[in-house]
Parts: structure tokens; sequence; C-alpha cells
């Protein structure tokens, strides 16, 4: 499956706003939220509500991309999105706010430097590990 590397970083803008209200309000059930976003995503980067947007609001504006982007990265990128996010809600809503504002704040930073750089760190991590896999076969 591929796909259009503008999408993920779409999503990681909208995932960096979620996040800084969050960390902003302390409010553990959007974390969930945001939680299950990641969830659904780490399935199918095309099925969750942030690709679905981009989809059909922005994509029809842009040109076609100039390339495609194997999805296996995006996938484990969303899955390590949902573990922290998972712990974070689970500290807030659990009374352990600062558990929830460490992973907040982690999954922020990452969440970030996607939007603003392209450095999408769970991609970057899903490939080292192909890449030491691969040696060692």
């Amino acid at each position: 499956m591929q796909l259009d590397p503008r999408g993920p970083r779409f999503a990681a803008v909208l995932t960096t706003v979620v996040l800084v209200v969050v960390l902003v309000t302390g409010w553990g059930w959007l974390a969930l939220v945001q939680t299950v976003v990641f969830a659904v995503t780490a399935v199918d980067p095309r099925r969750g509500p942030y690709a679905l947007l981009y989809r059909w609001v922005v994509a029809p504006r842009l040109g076609p991309p100039a390339e495609r982007e194997d999805a296996a990265p995006v996938r484990f990128a969303q899955f390590v999105g949902f573990a922290v996010l998972a712990v974070a809600s689970a500290g807030y809503l659990s009374g352990v706010p600062v558990v929830g504002t460490v992973f907040a704040g982690l999954g922020l930073l990452a969440a970030f430097l996607n939007a603003a750089f392209g450095l999408c760190l769970g991609c970057e991590a899903y490939l080292a590990a192909r890449r030491l896999t691969a040696k060692r076969a």
C-alpha cells in the first residue's frame, strides 16, 4: 500500500494541535480520543479521521503527489503513537497527571517534528529496525 506523504504530515499537524490542547488543559478524555485515532490509523493509515479529512478536503485542492511512500513505516509510527498516548491517557484519567503530561509531551514532540520538519521518528525507527534485521539475515 502506498500513501501520499502529505497526508501523514497533515495528520501530524492536527495531532500537534490536539496534544497542545491536552497539555494546556489536562483533558484526559481528549488524550483518549487521540489514542483511538492512533489505533485506527495503525490498522490502516488511509482510514483514520485525519486521513479522511485530508483526502476529502485538502488533497482535492492540491496537485497529485510527486511521490508516494510505503504505508508500513507509517503504520508502525501510528502504533508507537498509540502506545505513548495510551500511557498518557491512563495517567490523566487515573489521577496521575504527571505521567499524562510526560507521555503527552513525548507524543507532542514526535508529532511536531513530523509536522514542522517532515521527520517521522516512528518511521525512522521502523526503517532502522528493518536495516538491522536485514544485516543479521
